[in-house]
C-alpha cells in the first residue's frame, strides 16, 4: 500500500463520533477518527514497511501516526527517527503506541535508561511503558535493575506529571509481576505509595490499585503456567 492510497484509507474510515471519543482522550490537532479496529485490519494489510511508516509520521495526522507505530519496522527503524518522533508526541494514546515499537527494537535498553529520566510528560510516560514492557518480558535484567526503578517510583511518583505517574504506576504493577522476590518488594512500595491519583479526564478510564492489582495478576499468571 502506498502513502496515498494509505491516507485515503484512513480517511474514508474516520467517524465524528471517534473523533469526538479521541478528543476527549487528549488527541489534538488533525484526525481523521479511525478506530483501533480499522487501524489494526489496515496494519495486518500492509505488514512492515518502515519507508511508508515515515511518511505517514511526517504528515502529523493522528491517525496516521497511530498507524505509522503500528507498521514501523522494528528491526529498520533507526535510533535518530526514535529520538525525532518521541519528540512529537502530543497525547497519550500516540505515547502508547510509539512505547509498543520501542519495545520491539534493539534500542529498548538505552531508550529506557534515558526516557526513565524524561522531563517531558510524554517522554517519560513512554520511558516507564518501557520499564514495563521489560518487566513483563524482558530476558536478561537482572532484579538489581527494577529493584532500583521500584526506589524511583516511591521518590517520585507523588510529584511526577500526570501521565508519567500513570505508567509509573503501571510499572509498579509489572514489576509486582516479574518474580517473587519483585513482588514481595514492589507490594511493600505500593502499600508506603498509597492511592495514586492519575486525572483521567472526562473519561470512564480508572487506575489501578497496585495493592489489588499485584496479586490477582500473580494468581492468573501461575494459573496460565499449570494450564
Amino acid at each position: 500500500m502506498n502513502y496515498q492510497n494509505a491516507i485515503r484509507s484512513l480517511k474514508a474510515a474516520g467517524t465524528a463520533q471517534n473523533r469526538k471519543v479521541y478528543a476527549r482522550h487528549g488527541v489534538q490537532g488533525a484526525m481523521f477518527g479511525v478506530s483501533y479496529a480499522v487501524l489494526g485490519k489496515l496494519a495486518k494489510k500492509i505488514k512492515r514497511d518502515q519507508a511508508l511508516a515515515e511518511r505517514l509520521w511526517a504528515s502529523g495526522n493522528h491517525d496516521a501516526r497511530m498507524l505509522a507505530a503500528m507498521v514501523a519496522d522494528p528491526e529498520k527503524i533507526r535510533s535518530s527517527t526514535l529520538d525525532a518522533w518521541l519528540r512529537d508526541l502530543d497525547c497519550y494514546p500516540l505515547a502508547d503506541a510509539f512505547g509498543g515499537l520501542v519495545a520491539k527494537t534493539r534500542f529498548v535498553d538505552s531508550k529506557r535508561r534515558v526516557w526513565s529520566r524524561a522531563r517531558a510528560e510524554f517522554a517519560g510516560q513512554v520511558g516507564w511503558s518501557l520499564v514495563t514492557s521489560q518487566a513483563l518480558k524482558g530476558e536478561g535484567v537482572p532484579n538489581s535493575v527494577f529493584e532500583s526503578y521500584l526506589e524511583t517510583i516511591e521518590a517520585r511518583i507523588g510529584r511526577a506529571k500526570n501521565r508519567v505517574r500513570y505508567s509509573m504506576n503501571n510499572a509498579l504493577i509489572a514489576i509486582g509481576m516479574r518474580n517473587a522476590k519483585l513482588e514481595k518488594k514492589a507490594l511493600a512500595a505500593a502499600r508506603r505509595i498509597g492511592p495514586v491519583e492519575v486525572d483521567h479526564g472526562e473519561t470512564g478510564c480508572k487506575t489501578p490499585n497496585a495493592i489489588e492489582y499485584i496479586p490477582r495478576a500473580v494468581a492468573r499468571k501461575r494459573q496460565r503456567k499449570s494450564g
